[in-house]
Parts: structure tokens; C-alpha cells; sequence
């Protein structure tokens, strides 16, 4: 049994808790919001008042956060987990950029205190299974000793040392699946303006050149049905969009491509709000076809 701490409990860092204290670890747990906390206590989690009073008493400590802000102020702000009398491995679950990797990796290293970023992919139900795939970055020691318990989540990946490798690579992955639900979007859309059955489309498209995580995950799940509910929110897919994007800006690669995506899901926040699902867009695009989207399929 390992003692660890979790800070972030919302519907991807409440899952991978959950699957700590399933796996017989000792969890301490903080969120802001009482009620997250109290559904993972009910799992048998040990509750904190702060994210510091995680760090007091967790060697290692998980991030499950929204927005890379968050994430510095919850390590390097006031009263932040850099502070806490126990810590030793801050460990960054969260999608929030090479740039915060970076910051944290610094300001950790002047606290003696180890950074490793694994940022994850797979979704809620992945999170919940514990088939996550998780882009690892950081110094190799401390990734090896750190691997048990990243191994609960899923499979890692050693991405290198370099802080901000891991970052990249979930950004890319971001990047190109949010590039497949829009294109597949415009596609499904071409084949129902032209009166083709949208069922049948998917069905030939899986087992055709055109499949895609989208056409094999995405839409049967939740376009076809139009419950458009497959667990990642617009607003937090653009979030990850937009980090491709000046990250790309950076190294000085054009993504022409990207930026269209990342217009098409401005558009679905801005239209259908931020908690929309990301799959969404394709009501975006059904629209502008003409079609009404609650009744597109």
C-alpha cells in the first residue's frame, strides 16, 4: 500500500481515485467542491481541507485539473502544494501545456520536490476502467518509482526527461481527434444531404479507409443516437485545441488544419455553451448544411 494524495475530483479525477483505493493505496483527496469529495470519502478516501493539507501528509500527489492556471496556483500559488511538509512527486494528470510543464518542473525543483507530467486519454470510461493511456515526462528515476501506481490508470508512456514532452504528445492526440470528429461531421453530413442512411455510412466507413476513432467510437455512442454525451466537454476541447495551437505557434509549425477545428468548436461553444459534448460540432455543421440537427439522423 502506498500513501498518495488526489486534488481534482471532477468526473475524470474522481474515477482515477476511486481506481487508487480500489487497488488498496491510501488516498487523501481535496476539491472545492464538498460534494465531489464526499462521493470519493464514500470509497473510503481520506479527506483534506486544502490542497497544501494534501501535501502535508501525501508523499505523492495527483492533479486532475481543468485549465493550466489552475494547476499553477494549485502548486506554485500561495499556499500551494509546493508548501506542504510531505510532498515529494507532483504528478500532473491534467492537459495543461508544454509551457506549465515547464513552470511546475522549475518551481517544483526549488522546493526539492520531483515534477512528472501524465497528461491522460481514454475518457471517462477509461478513467473508470482503468484503460487510460498516459504521455509520462520527467526524470527517468522518478517515473520508475511512480509507475505502480500510474499503472492503475492504464498504460504509460515514457515520452523522455524533457519536461513538457508528455504535453506535446497529448496535445497532438487531442489535436487529431478533434480533427476526426470534425471532418467526419462534414462527411455524414454530405451522405445525409444526399439521402444516404447514416447507420449504414458508419457501418461501410468501418471497415473502409475513412474509419477514425470518431467513426468507430464517437458516433455509434453518441451521434447516431443523438445523445451526444460521449464525456468531454467543447469547452475543454478547445481549451486543449488552442494549447496545440500556440504550441505549434512556438516551434513554428503551421496547422491550417487545426485552426478550422479550432473555429468549428469556438462556434459549438459559443452556440451550445461550454458543457456541450464535444461531438457536438457535428450539429454545428449539420446546421449550416441546412439540416436540423435534433433530427439530422
Amino acid at each position: 500500500m502506498s500513501e498518495c494524495g488526489f486534488i481534482g475530483l471532477g468526473r475524470m479525477g474522481g474515477a482515477m481515485a476511486r481506481r487508487l483505493l480500489d487497488a488498496g493505496h491510501r488516498v487523501t483527496v481535496y476539491d472545492p467542491a464538498a460534494s465531489a469529495m464526499a462521493a470519493v470519502a464514500a470509497h473510503g478516501a481520506q479527506v483534506a481541507a486544502s490542497a497544501k493539507a494534501v501535501a502535508d501528509v501525501a508523499p505523492v500527489v495527483f492533479l486532475s485539473l481543468p485549465t493550466p492556471q489552475i494547476v499553477q496556483d494549485v502548486v506554485l500559488g500561495p499556499q500551494g502544494i509546493r508548501e506542504g511538509r510531505g510532498l515529494e512527486v507532483c504528478v500532473d494528470l491534467s492537459t495543461s501545456g508544454p509551457e506549465t510543464a515547464v513552470q511546475l518542473a522549475a518551481g517544483l525543483a526549488e522546493w526539492q520536490i520531483a515534477s512528472l507530467e501524465a497528461p491522460v486519454s481514454g475518457g471517462i470510461k477509461g478513467a473508470r476502467e482503468g484503460t487510460l493511456s498516459l504521455m509520462i515526462a520527467g526524470p527517468a528515476a522518478i517515473w520508475e518509482e511512480v509507475r505502480p501506481l500510474l499503472e492503475v490508470f492504464g498504460k504509460p508512456f515514457f515520452m523522455g526527461e524533457k519536461p513538457g514532452a508528455g504535453q506535446i504528445m497529448k496535445l497532438v492526440n487531442n489535436l487529431l481527434g478533434a480533427c476526426a470528429i470534425a471532418i467526419t461531421a462534414e462527411g455524414m453530413t454530405l451522405g445525409i444531404k444526399a439521402g444516404l442512411d447514416p447507420a449504414r455510412m458508419i457501418e461501410v466507413l468501418n471497415v473502409s479507409t475513412g474509419r477514425s476513432s470518431a467513426t468507430q467510437d464517437k458516433w455509434p455512442r453518441a451521434v447516431l443516437p443523438r445523445t451526444f454525451d460521449f464525456g468531454f466537454a467543447a469547452g475543454l476541447c478547445l481549451k486543449d485545441v488552442k494549447l496545440g495551437l500556440l504550441a505549434a505557434q512556438s516551434l513554428g509549425v503551421p496547422l491550417g488544419v487545426g485552426s478550422a477545428v479550432c473555429d468549428l468548436l469556438q462556434r459549438t461553444v459559443t452556440n451550445l455553451g461550454a458543457d456541450a459534448d464535444f461531438t457536438a460540432m457535428a450539429k454545428i455543421v449539420e446546421s449550416d448544411s441546412g439540416l436540423d440537427p435534433d433530427r439530422a439522423a
